[in-house]
């Protein structure tokens, strides 16, 4: 996947998690969670759907590399070129 197709995918499971917000206004420098307002568990809903959707699994170990919209497609697309690698 392109990074733009990540980003595109990361915005509608965002939507999803958090319905009443725009996740395109969010910055790539911003905290997702803080941002868009979202609590543990919506993080975690987050996280499953981008493994459900993407293939790609997270470890909680990773958790703290992708507080950013940048971070976290930065993560993806390194995990997905990796993904592809093998």
């Amino acid at each position: 996947m392109t990074e733009v197709e990540i980003i595109q995918t990361l915005f509608q499971l965002l939507k999803h998690i958090a319905p009443d917000m725009e996740p395109s206004e969010l910055k790539p420098d911003e905290n997702i969670r803080e941002t868009l307002n979202i609590d543990s568990y919506d993080t975690l809903q987050f996280i499953v759907a981008i493994n459900d959707t993407l293939g790609i699994e997270i470890p909680e170990s990773d958790y703290g590399k992708i507080t950013t919209l940048n971070s976290l497609t930065k993560y993806l697309v390194e995990k997905s070129n990796a993904k592809l690698k093998i």
